[in-house]
């Protein structure tokens, strides 16, 4: 009895959790999903960790009193890692098409996902940067421009996700009969 008690409730626990699945052109559809009041009440999440890198250097070559040549370089360098698993908000369409999300606060802070013209019906809303550009992906993020690291992260293979839930309610009634008597 002990045991179906526990079982019951670790039951009950797991069928009320949700599944996250890939937000594809199939669940925008299905829930209709097409306007940005709708698209703003869903919670997204990050697929795959996406890396970005900026760096900037100075040089500088200056002579001392004494006729010392003197070569100053500086560099600074800052990385915003967005991990796996991360929530984030729907911030606006793209002019072609694309979802743009949102991570954190600040303007223009947003990354952009595309929905990648494959031969399935369900197609997935990817990372959308150039990745063949040269140098290596840019992208703007807020005020500055950063660098896709693609050796850290998995930013190639990064889309969006949405927690689903399957909620099926069934009433159930049972009674005994006890019979009748003369």
């Amino acid at each position: 009895m002990k045991y179906l008690v526990v079982f019951s409730f670790t039951l009950l626990i797991l069928s009320s959790c949700g599944v996250k699945i890939p937000y594809t052109t199939q669940v925008r559809d299905e829930f209709a999903l097409d306007n940005e009041e709708k698209m703003s009440q869903v919670q997204f999440f990050i697929s795959h960790t996406i890396i970005l890198n900026q760096e900037t250097r100075s040089d500088n070559s200056n002579t001392t009193a004494n006729g010392t040549l003197v070569i100053n370089s500086s560099s600074e360098s800052e990385s915003i890692i967005i991990p796996a698993g991360t929530k984030c908000i729907f911030d606006s369409f793209g002019t072609k098409g694309e979802i743009k999300v949102r991570f954190e606060n600040g303007e223009n802070k947003v990354l952009s996902f595309v929905s990648k013209s494959e031969s399935s019906l369900s197609k997935r809303y990817v990372f959308d940067v150039d990745w063949n550009a040269q140098g290596g992906p840019k992208i703007n993020y807020g005020e500055d421009q950063y660098k896709v690291d693609l050796t850290r992260g998995s930013a190639r293979t990064a889309h969006l996700l949405v927690v689903r839930k399957k909620l099926q309610k069934t009433k159930r009634k049972e009674r005994v009969v006890k019979g009748m008597k003369i």
